[in-house]
């Protein structure tokens, strides 16, 4: 057997492993995350007090419509604080209009950003320190909430004596390749991230979703609060790590049908989005970012490349157990998205379409760690970050 042999069955090998772990986290994830809408908690005794806090920053085309969702809700006790964060656009006119028609809107303008703050963090703590309610919504300001969503998440947060309820949201389709790369990733990151453990109590396995993060203010209150993730550029998923290191009882729940937003609006919109990844994924380190997306290409591809001998016979060695691999990889490929469709509902073709995906991702990693490296830092909502400043901030762990 040559060496290249050798290596090519090595690498099939790992590329087995990765598969079999995807498709096992696939299998934990529908089985241990609750579906909100299967969900019939009965009403509590009293309502308690909610705010909803929503930040915007350039949402002047999104917010009207994603805050009327809110104000159609029949909670009984609810506030809502708008937040225009430093806005260039109409946020403030769409803030101060809704506020001017609804007593329960609160508009709050943010006119500067603090040294060492990201703005969106900046933002929520205002909130946070304007919130009156027992509990605390924090939601995107494009995010569109079907009737009776609160109601529902207060009522099965109080049944379960939960202090914390993320909300995976239907992620809307756009086109058939942007759809391809969110899939992919949702996937990846769902059985990274162990989302079937964050509810359990003795596992550190942690989750903040953006689009829904539903917090007890007395649960709030015994964290560091938001200044401790004031340079975490994953804010949402520093929430939910902020909150069970201080004990609160987390849960991740399926918001299919019952919240739902248009992640991205283009490929272009998505690799601007993607910039971020140079503090949250490579920590500001170009070799992170090869590396990371070196890795991605690998194992996503692993599945046709053992399957090459087929076609092109001249490795004997390897010409029984690299198809063998291929097949075997590509099965557990191809059930992990089917599993995973019919939990989320999100498109099938697009979900099967990872081999193409994969590089493009790969693509989109090396051009935010180029960028992050040449720019000295994370660019976004207008303002530069430092790469010293946002790695002495970051408070994940991963990748």
């Amino acid at each position: 057997m040559s060496a290249l042999e050798s290596a090519l069955i090595g690498y099939a090998l790992v590329g087995c492993l990765y598969w079999a772990w995807i498709l096992w986290g696939t299998l934990r994830l529908v089985r241990g995350v609750p579906a909100l809408w299967a969900e019939s908690p009965g009403e509590p005794e009293r309502w308690p007090r909610l705010s909803v806090i929503v930040p915007a920053c350039n949402e002047g085309r999104n917010l009207d419509a994603a805050a009327r969702t809110l104000l159609a809700q029949d909670y009984p006790d609810l506030e809502l604080i708008l937040i225009d964060d430093r806005s260039t656009d109409d946020t403030g006119e769409v803030v101060d209009r809704l506020a001017g028609a609804d007593p329960r809107v609160r508009a709050v303008h943010v006119t500067e950003l603090p040294d060492g703050w990201l703005g969106k963090v900046h933002a929520l703590s205002r909130g946070v320190e304007l919130a009156t309610g027992e509990w605390m919504l924090m939601t995107d300001a494009d995010v569109h909430i079907e009737p009776g969503v609160l109601r529902r998440a207060v009522a099965f947060c109080e049944a379960r004596g939960l202090d914390h309820l993320a909300v995976a949201p239907d992620l809307r389709p756009t086109s058939f390749l942007l759809d391809a790369m969110v899939a992919a990733f949702l996937r990846t990151f769902c059985v990274a991230m162990r989302c079937w453990k964050v509810s359990d109590p003795r596992s550190g396995a942690y989750i903040g979703v953006g689009a829904f993060n539903l917090v007890r203010r007395t649960a709030y209150d015994r964290t560091e609060g938001f200044s401790w993730l004031r340079l975490e550029v994953a804010d949402d998923v520093g929430l939910g790590l902020m909150l069970k290191r201080a004990g609160a009882r987390s849960s991740l729940a399926n918001g299919r049908g019952l919240v739902g937003v248009r992640w991205y609006h283009s490929l272009a919109d998505m690799a601007r989005g993607g910039e971020k990844g140079y503090a949250s994924v490579g920590h500001c380190r170009l070799w992170r970012m090869v590396a990371i997306a070196a890795a991605l290409v690998g194992m996503e591809l692993a599945p046709l490349v053992a399957l090459v001998p087929l076609a092109w016979p001249v490795l004997p060695a390897a010409g029984l157990v690299l198809p063998a691999a291929g097949l075997a990889m590509l099965t557990a490929a191809v059930a992990s998205v089917v599993v995973l469709h019919r939990w989320t509902g999100f498109p099938l073709l697009p979900a099967l379409a990872f081999p193409l995906a994969a590089p493009i991702g790969a693509l989109l990693l090396l051009r935010a760690g180029w960028l992050g490296m040449w720019r000295g830092g994370a660019l976004w909502r207008g303002t530069l970050y430092p790469s010293k400043a946002l790695r002495s901030g970051s408070r994940l762990p991963f990748p």
